[in-house]
């Protein structure tokens, strides 16, 4: 079967769920409105919004649960996937979901902070010194300057 890799740029419809599967990994599912806006011929404003399930595995789940929240504008990338369900009065059904690879704020409009998370457990379950430091502010820490000041003590150095 082939793979339809898609971009989306949306809303989140509702706050992440996370949920654990059997094995311990990480499962989260979100919803996104993906709107479209364009002007007609008769140059009247028109829009269409789109919605979609949303589902990941992994550490991207922790991820996405601690960082996103209802409401956030965000760009998600991932496969479409197709599965047939039976409804409750037993007809058949399908639905189309998302199964996530990337996700993060869409910055044309917000800002954000990154922050480096443990890959082996969650990074909102650790204690300050077990999480990991951004690279700036590992450099901080060790030297007490960042790489950029560092460069710049040595270009001061060498050259004054």
């Amino acid at each position: 079967m082939a793979e339809a890799n898609i971009t989306l740029v949306g809303n989140l419809t509702r706050d992440p769920e996370i949920k654990f599967l059997n094995t311990g990994t990480p499962a989260v599912k979100f919803g996104l409105a993906v709107t479209k806006k364009w002007r007609d011929r008769n140059g009247a404003d028109q829009e269409q919004t789109s919605f979609f399930d949303c589902s990941a595995l992994g550490p991207i789940a922790t991820n996405i649960a601690d960082s996103l929240h209802k409401g956030n504008r965000v760009v998600v990338t991932g496969t479409l996937e197709q599965r047939s369900y039976d409804d409750k009065e037993g007809n058949k059904r399908s639905a189309i979901e998302v199964k996530v690879e990337a996700c993060g704020p869409d910055l044309r409009f917000n800002t954000a902070s990154v922050s480096q998370g443990l890959s082996h457990s969650l990074p909102s379950l650790a204690t300050p010194s077990q999480r990991t430091l951004s690279n700036g502010d590992h450099q901080r820490r060790r030297t007490g300057h960042s790489r950029r000041h560092r460069g710049e003590l040595r270009r001061h150095r060498t050259h004054g």
